[in-house]
């Protein structure tokens, strides 16, 4: 893998040191690319569910780069998440686990409704932890926000989490269905009883603007923030001619969906996150500018 540095010249130059990584594979998909001729073409394509890509579009538009917003992805109710509230209710456990925002907000919905009992929450990262922002600025104090890994991966929270020094440490991981199993085989490998609920899933919409396509294909990069949002775009892009442009990821999960599905030009950042995810799509913005 090669690491591509900007020049200061370059107009999306980052203000900070790159700490992102390029893949490249030698295949390419192809597609029909279109622009709006009635306005400047965005420069990216943001495809997190709807009412999701603010922040992401905010940080952005302060390095004055444009967005088009096209979700694709949407969530879906799982049978588990019923069970959840009243596992709250009725089930005392040392840590929390949440792993996505998703989950994150599933969980405190279901909180609530088992009325805010005591709990002790491990997050994978930052971006996950902003869920928990309001909560946490409330007098009740019920839930306390214990412990973010030294990176934001299930593998690493895996092996960091605390234990408590007692026979049986008990974790309730609540998360999307198509999760991998890294979280509940590492904390089981280690001594923790864990409970998984599968909460809800993630799948693609039902239905995508076909012009709001056509100008999607012709930005220069499409950021994701999920396997299940790059599979969307596979799909979206796979009976086409031509489609090589770039794809910069939230993190490294991510980034090796993408390449598994035969994407290149695949972009993301050594730490998971927000902050990381940008730098990633200016990197890629910036790659573009100098093909």
């Amino acid at each position: 893998m090669a690491q591509i540095s900007l020049s200061a010249s370059s107009p999306y130059s980052p203000s900070c040191p790159l700490l992102h990584r390029r893949i490249f594979l030698p295949c390419a998909f192809s597609i029909q690319a279109a622009s709006n001729s009635n306005s400047p073409p965005p420069k990216v394509v943001v495809t997190r569910e709807r009412g999701k890509n603010a922040k992401l579009i905010t940080s952005l538009a302060k390095q004055g780069i444009s967005c088009l917003e096209l979700p694709l992805i949407q969530h879906t109710r799982e049978p588990d998440r019923d069970r959840l509230s009243t596992l709250l209710t009725d089930t005392v456990f040392d840590w929390i686990v949440i792993t996505s925002p998703e989950a994150g907000s599933v969980f405190l919905e279901s909180w609530k409704a088992a009325g805010t009992p005591n709990v002790k929450v491990g997050v994978v990262g930052a971006g996950t932890a902003s869920v928990f922002e309001q909560v946490l600025q409330s007098s009740k104090k019920s839930l306390s926000l214990a412990f973010v890994p030294s990176k934001a991966t299930g593998k690493v929270l895996a092996s960091e989490l605390p234990k408590n020094r007692k026979d049986k440490c008990t974790v309730l991981y609540p998360a999307s269905a198509k999760a991998g199993n890294e979280i509940e085989e590492g904390l089981s490998n280690r001594g923790f009883e864990v409970t998984r609920l599968n909460t809800y899933t993630t799948g693609p919409v039902d239905h995508v603007d076909q012009i709001v396509l056509k100008q999607a294909l012709s930005a220069p990069v499409v950021a994701v923030a999920s396997p299940s949002a790059v599979r969307a775009w596979v799909n979206l892009i796979s009976e086409s001619e031509q489609w090589n442009n770039s794809v910069a990821c939230i993190g490294e999960t991510t980034a090796k969906a993408a390449r598994r599905l035969g994407l290149r030009n695949v972009y993301y950042p050594v730490q998971p996150g927000l902050e990381g995810w940008v730098d990633s799509i200016v990197e890629a913005l910036g790659a573009n500018v100098h093909l």
